[in-house]
């Protein structure tokens, strides 16, 4: 093993090029950084996980402010205990794709699970959230077709958009105005579909949809898709979304979402009222050509989908820790990625990456994860830490993270001493 990679070494060392020599620049960023003596901030190891709000990172109790557990589902007794069971009833794996040996009786519950929690006729569940994207958006829109999308859409979506075969057009973030013109520039006769998302990941702002919709529905031969993995549980009365919460449900024609943020597991879905939607089993490319999700994972999921449709109080938690750890930080004199709380996700704005990371790491040293977000995750010059809350974060820890980010930032001098 040893001398296969010696072997190896030897022979990149004497190429002048390779196919990796792109990312020669980025391998010398990092390198660069580290070498200051800082911990690699994309590579930390939790060596143990107590709580939806709580780990040990290298020996020390640390509290978790950098996960997607809104609603704190990963440790619940009746989620945990679905997913043994199936473990035990229906083994550890499919091995296979869902229109073969993948379909057990765990993906149709989930399924109905789904169909319940929105109140759609339709449900189809991929194995990641990412996949639900690449393979909604690239089946949906073909050749001849327009996707029109946010210019500050998530990966998953723009990665959509290259796995088709569709035009792609992009409007300014959140601009219902540029949306309206860029949509009638384009041809009446053609095929379109409008993507938008409920929360927008990197700064916590959610799109103004009543407005995005009308603006759309002026425009002949539309559909929308709008993604809400960030506003599933804990927005609108059923907690199904951005969507719901402001009064276009029967405006969106596909809603995309994962199990891996308010579900507590991981996989991905589409609902939808279209009468033609299952048709998509049949000639979308990542849902047919994957093996399908283990049982005990469809299990969990089903179980925390359930749960979540009598969550309010949870819901309302929730919100009454992002209110509290807005106003405390704009206090501290942090800037924030938005002017009042709108989500779970709350971004500190920092001056580049020199003090994101030595804010990152002050934080780490205190006992309080967060995650460092940089270009091209952020938009150009940006660099933030993601706050990320959650319906099991305390009212004492709160206080605790407001009183770390208070230390840290006189520390690095984000904010005056």
């Amino acid at each position: 093993m040893a001398d296969m990679i010696e072997r190896t070494t030897m022979r990149v060392a004497t190429a002048e090029k390779d196919l990796l020599s792109r990312f020669d620049p980025l391998i010398a960023e990092r390198e660069a950084l580290l070498a200051t003596g800082v911990r690699d901030p994309f590579a930390i190891v939790m060596d143990q996980v107590k709580s939806p709000t709580l780990a040990v990172i290298k020996g020390k109790d640390t509290i978790l402010l950098g996960t997607y557990n809104y609603m704190g589902m990963t440790f619940d007794p009746d989620v945990i205990k679905a997913g043994k069971d199936a473990l035990d009833n229906f083994g550890s794996g499919t091995t296979g794709s869902r229109v073969l040996n993948g379909t057990y009786q765990g993906h149709k519950e989930v399924e109905d699970a789904l169909k319940e929690f929105y109140g759609t006729r339709s449900a189809m569940v991929f194995s990641t959230g990412y996949q639900a994207n690449l393979g909604m958006i690239s089946t949906l829109a073909g050749k001849g077709d327009y996707i029109i999308l946010d210019a500050d859409s998530h990966a998953s979506i723009y990665d959509g958009c290259a796995l088709g075969n569709a035009e792609i057009v992009r409007f300014r973030h959140n601009s219902v105005e540029d949306l309206d013109k860029r949509l009638g520039r384009l041809p009446a006769e053609a095929q379109k579909l409008v993507v938008l998302e409920g929360v927008y990941s990197m700064l916590g702002d959610i799109a103004p949809l009543p407005e995005m919709v009308a603006a759309v529905r002026k425009h002949p031969n539309c559909m929308i898709l709008v993604d809400e993995a960030h506003g599933m549980g804990f927005f609108g009365a059923h907690g199904r979304g951005v969507y719901e919460e402001l009064g276009v449900e029967d405006e969106i024609d596909f809603v995309v979402g994962t199990f891996s943020k308010s579900v507590g597991t991981v996989g991905g879905f589409c609902v939808s009222n279209h009468p033609k939607f299952e048709v998509m089993r049949l000639v979308c490319r990542p849902y047919v050509f994957t093996a399908s999700l283990p049982p005990s994972v469809v299990a969990t999921a089903a179980a925390s989908i359930r749960k979540l449709m009598h969550a309010s109080a949870k819901r309302a938690h929730l919100w009454e820790n992002s209110k509290r750890l807005h106003k405390g930080l704009i206090d501290l004199g942090f800037t924030l990625g938005t002017k009042e709380p709108q989500s779970a996700i709350i971004a500190v704005i920092l001056t580049d990456q020199t003090q994101a990371v030595a804010m990152w790491q002050a934080l780490l040293e205190l006992g309080l994860y967060v995650n460092m977000a940089r270009p091209p995750a952020t938009p150009a010059g940006t660099y933030l830490l993601r706050c990320s809350l959650c319906a099991e974060h305390s009212s004492e820890q709160v206080g605790q993270i407001l009183a770390m980010f208070e230390q840290a930032g006189r520390i690095t001098g984000a904010i005056p001493a």
